[in-house]
């Protein structure tokens, strides 16, 4: 065994889904040794936990929008690694567009490394893009190493990121299946969204304006494609829990379709949503009470396979573009920073377990994206871990959020549960005594590939 540099000890330490005391023996990024609590060990740095801390497997989020370069002024990597690190997110993967250049060619690619680089608090991948102009190129990207691609069915709101038609996403399936890369969709159908002809500030106008339909018309056409190319597809950000039949029933059909859903949906109802309260409108739309517990309900019986933060920023004007017309503001939810509490919140209150919040947000986000050192607290897993504090509660202010605009749906909610130290390999980079990472620094994270 090499030369133990960090034990971290705790009266419960989540272990292949349950827990238990023990002590976790680091060196090296990885986790070289488990112990029972009080196991001695040759080491000069030990940390132990308090009784009311859980230590957990990082969080690994595959759907964060950091949009560095070109719109840094919206996120960038510095903030969004330092959002990430105080939520308990050890990896995230970055979506490819808000960026300038967006992240479709070789070039772009680079530029995102780089600029990333100088500012790796945690781990970070990347998602390459389909857009029109980009098919017939994507195996470059895919052998770059970005974990898939990311196409959208309806306009994605900046004008660098066009969608696909139904001609170029069948193109899209057919090229990404001769490599087995992997598709992940908005799927919404622009010919059922009316959202230019009302909403005004009313959030029941917004709601309707992208009906279920939008997302279950695009959904049955991803499906059908998918099973004519065999293509591997992801489905992002589902909302409507209209769509969940045929879901299951591609699923059972053995397609390899899997689908996440985001904290978001799993916490609001739509009906509570005041009107003009636009730091609450995502695309798709936050839906009824109803639509959240079946989405519940499709978490746990696994129709749904994992929770994503769709953590997307954007200016305070941006935001509140309009003064509060649902029309004009932007659409996307700052949430990198509470998704864990979010989630173990809603999970809470209906009899889930924080091993089943970390199976759905870490383990099976990074079996999917093919991160086999991550997701588990285990002898050669990565020494990403963090101690959370589940029975705190709190009150979220988005003005101690630490992502760049401190705008958030989830302010002034009560959440319970707080990442109160996060080790990245190893290294503490959130919680008292961490270093703080500048642009000149060394940094802990390291940049991902898919292989």
């Amino acid at each position: 065994m090499p030369e133990v540099e960090l034990v971290i000890r705790a009266q419960r330490v989540l272990i292949a889904g349950e827990e238990r005391p023990a002590s976790v023996a680091v060196a090296g990024g990885a986790i070289v040794g488990i112990g029972h609590a009080d196991a001695p060990w040759d080491t000069a740095s030990e940390t132990t936990l308090g009784d009311d801390e859980v230590l957990i497997p990082g969080i690994v989020d595959t759907h964060v929008h950091v949009n560095e370069p070109g719109r840094t002024h919206w996120e960038g990597f510095s903030t969004a690694t330092r959002a990430a690190a105080a939520g308990g997110v050890t990896t995230f993967i970055d979506m490819p567009l808000n960026a300038k250049p967006p992240t479709t060619t070789p070039e772009a690619l680079a530029l995102k490394r780089e600029t990333a680089a100088k500012w790796l608090r945690v781990n970070v991948g990347f998602w390459g893009g389909a857009t029109p102009a980009s098919l017939g190129h994507l195996r470059e990207l895919h052998d770059l190493g970005v974990f898939g691609f990311k196409a959208f069915l309806a306009p994605s709101g900046v004008e660098e990121f066009p969608h696909l038609n139904k001609k170029m996403l069948k193109r899209a399936l057919t090229e990404i299946a001769e490599f087995d890369g992997l598709l992940i969709v908005h799927a919404e159908d622009p010919w059922a969204i009316h959202d230019k002809a009302t909403p005004g500030t009313d959030y029941a106008a917004f709601e309707a304006s992208r009906p279920h339909v939008a997302e279950t018309t695009a959904i049955e056409h991803v499906i059908d494609g998918m099973r004519k190319a065999g293509t591997r597809v992801h489905i992002l950000h589902l909302s409507s829990a209209e769509a969940l039949p045929m879901i299951r029933a591609a699923k059972a059909e053995g397609l390899p379709l899997t689908v996440e859903t985001c904290p978001h949906y799993l916490t609001f109802d739509a009906a509570l949503i005041p009107d003009g309260a636009t730091q609450y409108k995502c695309c798709p739309p936050i839906r009824s009470e109803a639509n959240r517990e079946a989405l519940w309900e499709a978490l746990a019986d696994g129709t749904i396979d994992f929770v994503a933060s769709d953590h997307s920023p954007s200016t305070v004007a941006l935001k509140f573009a309009g003064d509060g017309d649902f029309g004009e503001a932007w659409g996307g939810i700052a949430g990198l920073e509470v998704s864990l509490p979010a989630v173990w919140t809603g999970a809470k209150e209906r009899r889930h377990s924080l091993a089943d919040v970390v199976r759905w947000m870490s383990s099976a986000t990074a079996a999917w994206a093919g991160l086999a050192s991550k997701g588990a607290i285990r002898v050669g897993a990565d020494a990403d871990l963090v101690a959370f504090a589940p029975q705190e509660e709190r009150v979220i202010d988005a003005a101690d959020l630490t992502h760049r605009n401190r705008v958030s749906a989830f302010d002034g909610h009560v959440l319970m549960g707080r990442a109160r130290a996060t080790w990245v390999g190893g290294v503490l980079v959130h919680g008292e005594g961490a270093e703080p990472i500048s642009e000149s620094g060394s940094p802990v994270g390291k940049l991902l590939t898919h292989r």
